[in-house]
């Protein structure tokens, strides 16, 4: 995969479920035991090319995403590598049984990718909007979480995920034209966070696309005087408790998610807080446990105060 400004702009462009499609081929010319399984969603998935260019190695099982899981963990056992994907609340929860099963208890080596997750689909409602995901899978053990903080990070998390030994959920949010966060080439690794700003009055804690608004929140909050850390914990398991720890001697702790605030990355920093003797206090931003109407994706993220300016807003209220 080439990685330079005029690929990292289209990949911007098209979103993470088109790079997906683009990165699953790459990955699969230059490795033949690599078999990529949907459910009826290819065009969605980026997927259309990899389909026509390489047809004995994808199968499209219809609608059945029960099915899906059973068929991924049997070329598994057979040494595949398989890498599956549909919608989010159907990778996840139509499948959870399965999941647990073949892929936690049992422990095969699937890749599972969850489209426009979070608030994407909100248009659709929450059937489609899914803010569970990670709570549902990070429940079972054994499953790795990741949540790309951008195209670029798809294909890099993608990458990391084929060569895992285990099963990986990689939880892909936002739209078409999804910001750029890294505009260069990197090193990415599986369960290690990424530092992106240094600060030292608030530490802030984001995944998936919420992370381009961390940093535009904590910009906007340096124009107050509050310095921020963010942190892009683009693995919510294995979680990097050691970025937890480094942080601590902040006066507030943000974690930033669209995804539930009960059982996803706010919950996985809490949980490893109250391990600790001292910690501060943590400010949990997200879906506060609602459903509520549906919308477009720009007014869920300003109800849920996920935007820049809410974001600064509920920090500000915290600090006073």
């Amino acid at each position: 995969m080439i990685i330079n400004d005029r690929n990292i702009k289209m990949w911007s462009t098209i979103g993470q479920r088109a790079t997906l499609g683009i990165a699953a081929l790459e990955i699969a010319k230059n490795n033949k035991n690599l078999i990529v399984l949907t459910c009826d969603v290819s065009t969605s998935a980026g997927l259309d090319r990899f389909r026509k260019t390489l047809p004995e190695q994808y199968i499209d099982l219809g609608i059945a995403e029960q099915n899906l899981i059973g068929v991924a963990t049997g070329l598994s056992s057979e040494k595949f590598d398989v890498i599956t994907t549909t919608f989010a609340p159907f990778q996840t929860m139509r499948c959870c049984e399965q999941i647990k099963v073949n892929l936690g208890y049992m422990s095969h080596k699937v890749c599972m990718v969850g489209l426009a997750s979070g608030l994407a689909l909100g248009t659709l409602g929450f059937t489609h909007s899914c803010i569970e995901d990670i709570g549902v899978l990070r429940s079972i053990p054994g499953i790795t979480i990741i949540s790309p903080a951008d195209s670029l990070e798809t294909i890099k998390a993608l990458d990391a995920a084929v060569k895992l030994n285990g099963p990986c959920y990689i939880r892909l949010t936002g739209t078409s034209n999804n910001p750029i966060v890294y505009d260069k080439d990197y090193n990415f690794e599986i369960g290690k966070s990424i530092k992106l700003r240094e600060g030292s009055d608030v530490a802030i804690f984001s995944s998936g696309s919420s992370v381009n608004n961390s940093l535009k929140a904590s910009e906007l909050l340096s124009e107050k005087n509050i310095s921020c850390t963010v942190i892009n914990m683009h693995t919510i398991k294995p979680l990097d408790t050691k970025a937890i720890l480094e942080v601590c001697n902040h006066k507030l702790i943000v974690s930033i998610e669209e995804h539930n605030i009960i059982g996803g990355l706010g919950s996985a920093i809490s949980e490893f807080k109250s391990t600790l003797e001292k910690s501060p206090k943590q400010l949990f931003l997200g879906i506060k446990d609602v459903y509520g109407k549906g919308g477009t994706y720009n007014h869920l993220l300003n109800k849920h105060g996920l935007t820049p300016e809410k974001i600064v807003e509920n920090v500000l209220k915290n600090l006073s």
